[in-house]
């Protein structure tokens, strides 16, 4: 039982963390996402394998 929890605190701060990542990456202005190579319609997908892995 202690396990399920462990598991739901994991996955808590994991979506915590992506929605960080997605927030912060949406506050980059355009110069500098497109100096790092980030399009917008990527900034999903970037987050989610930064929070999570490929």
């Amino acid at each position: 039982m202690i396990a399920f929890f462990e598991t739901m605190k994991t996955r808590a701060r994991q979506a915590q963390q992506y929605r960080t990542t997605v927030s912060e990456l949406k506050r980059l202005s355009i110069h500098d996402a497109l100096d790092l190579d980030i399009y917008h319609g990527d900034i999903p997908e970037i987050a989610r394998k930064a929070v999570y892995g490929s």
